[in-house]
């Protein structure tokens, strides 16, 4: 009899919950993904929509493509655009006005997160997400429909940014619930890191979608990623189950520290060691010897999950480490987010490339993101230290900030390396941050097993961390006339204000002594 094939023994070999967690961990992986992928393609329009015309060659090929365009029927509309972009990003002050897309966006998430973990915590997630991306589809759509249709008002403009930027909130706490709802804190800044990794595949996708499109149809630039959010919007409705008590998994969450096995028709709980849990496998329960033991109401067990009160804004404030991991987050994420909306056009002024090279280029700062993520939590898991990693690379990322402004107008080969490195410093502690402390916090000792907290938590970190994300594209759009290097003084200022909000929790971190291995067998035979 001929050997099973290695795929076949590893879909046999996998529990029925384990399939489930790896089934809730690629789709929230997967909705967050359309998430960024259509937020990404303002980023890549803008160097369309402003066109530098004062240069003679340009003028002239731009009213050449006019010409074209014009003959070619009404489908497109580039005829009515003016030799400098299209209008009213065609001025003087684009700038500011590019810029007030993306603070009148921003500032509506940022207001709109607030509200929707809350919000979240009342509602079934699947609904919640599932509607967050079709109106996140639909209006993203919308803005696209600007090209096709001669918009040239910039309040139509505006309108759509605020109104996708509120429907966006949906994503970011329904995605973590559900993750902290499978998954334990066993190795969690290693899983949520590379899980977190979707911020930057949505990016790059994003940008390379819209970066297809850009030159001769920007409309599709905003169009072809609305479609997908939809898409995965129907997806999220058909398959995503929030909760193993949804499916009555055998994955009912106990209390931190335990595990919970059924025995007739009541729960045996058995409580674990610290350092068992610490590396516990995040797809399967390994086998563990119990020091004692409780029996406990199945009943009862359901209760402190489900049934408790949903937390409220003042109490989630109260957590430890709250306060100040969303300071934190906010300077941080107000760097991350000028990156992300005002990199492609820095490029292409200050590297003179055209608006696809930018555009694919600037993807190299996600990439970095990607690994800063996944090492930030590799390093947190390991050293337990979740302030100090992120203070570590905060401390770093200020520097290199201000060798990546010396050295963009070097070359190409300078601005790859130089990018691949700031993604990694600025999106290390923001990815850390976003996730496995968000969920730590959401779980946190202090709120005895009420499993309502991990929604608002999550919202209330990112939502100050959105206040920053609105204000970082809005002063980026104010500094960069008076020049470039006015804009990452404001970062690095930034990184110096984030790490300071760190301090106390960081002191904290490293005046508390792990036990040594003599010390932990020590307790165990006690």
């Amino acid at each position: 009899m001929a050997a099973l094939p290695p795929g076949i023994r590893l879909f046999v070999s996998l529990s029925r919950d384990q399939w489930f967690r790896a089934l809730v961990l690629v789709l929230t992986f997967l909705f967050y993904c359309s998430f960024h992928l259509s937020r990404k393609p303002i980023t890549i329009v803008k160097g369309e929509l402003h066109r530098h015309c004062s240069e003679p060659h340009e003028v002239e090929l731009h009213s050449y493509k006019e010409f074209v365009i014009h003959n070619q029927g009404p489908l497109y509309s580039e005829q009515n655009a003016s030799r400098c972009g299209w209008a009213p990003f065609d001025k003087k002050n684009y700038k500011q006005l590019l810029g007030a897309l993306d603070y009148s966006f921003l500032c509506a998430y940022a207001i709109g997160m607030f509200l929707s973990g809350m919000i979240g915590e009342r509602l079934p997630l699947r609904y919640f997400l599932s509607c967050g991306m079709l109106a996140s589809g639909l209006f993203t759509a919308l803005f696209g429909f600007g090209y096709f249709y001669n918009i040239h008002n910039l309040s139509y403009y505006i309108i759509i940014q605020v109104l996708n930027g509120l429907v966006q909130t949906t994503g970011w706490p329904s995605v973590v619930t559900c993750i902290g709802n499978w998954f334990g804190k066993g190795k969690r800044g290693l899983i949520m890191g590379v899980w977190n990794s979707h911020t930057s595949v949505g990016n790059i996708l994003g940008s390379l979608i819209a970066g297809y499109w850009v030159s001769n149809c920007w409309g599709m630039s905003f169009l072809v990623p609305g479609m997908i959010i939809s898409f995965m919007g129907i997806i999220c409705f058909l398959f995503l189950v929030e909760h193993p008590q949804d499916i009555k998994s055998e994955a009912t969450p106990a209390p931190q520290g335990c595990h919970v096995y059924k025995v007739q028709n009541k729960l045996l709980q058995m409580t674990e060691a610290p350092e068992q849990q610490e590396f516990q496998d995040m797809l399967g329960p390994s086998p563990i010897y119990p020091t004692h033991h409780v029996i406990v109401l199945q009943k009862e067990i359901k209760i402190a999950g489900n049934g408790s009160a949903a937390i409220s804004f003042l109490g989630a404030l109260k957590i430890p480490g709250v306060v100040e991991f969303s300071m934190c987050l906010l300077f941080a994420k107000l760097v991350s987010y000028t990156f992300l909306f005002w990199l492609p056009l820095y490029i292409k002024n200050v590297g003179h490339m055209d608006v696809r090279r930018a555009g694919d280029l600037s993807t190299l700062f996600d990439v970095g993101g990607i690994i800063g993520g996944i090492v930030a939590g590799v390093i947190s898991d390991k050293a337990q230290k979740r302030a100090t990693t992120c203070g570590f690379m905060l401390l770093c990322s200020a520097p290199t900030l201000y060798f990546f402004s010396s050295v963009s107008n070097m070359g190409a080969g300078f601005t790859v390396g130089m990018l691949l490195v700031c993604g990694a410093l600025v999106n290390g502690p923001y990815s850390l941050i976003t996730t496995a402390v968000s969920a730590d916090l959401g779980t946190h000792k202090s709120l005895k097993g009420n499993a309502h907290a991990l929604s608002t938590v999550t919202a209330i970190i990112d939502g100050t961390g959105s206040v920053g994300a609105a204000l970082g594209p809005l002063l980026a759009g104010l500094l960069s006339p008076y020049g470039w290097d006015n804009v990452f003084f404001m970062l690095m200022l930034s990184d110096a204000l984030a790490l300071l909000f760190l301090l106390r929790l960081i002191r904290k971190e490293l005046s508390c002594r792990r036990p040594n291995v003599q010390e932990i067998t020590e307790y165990k035979e006690h």
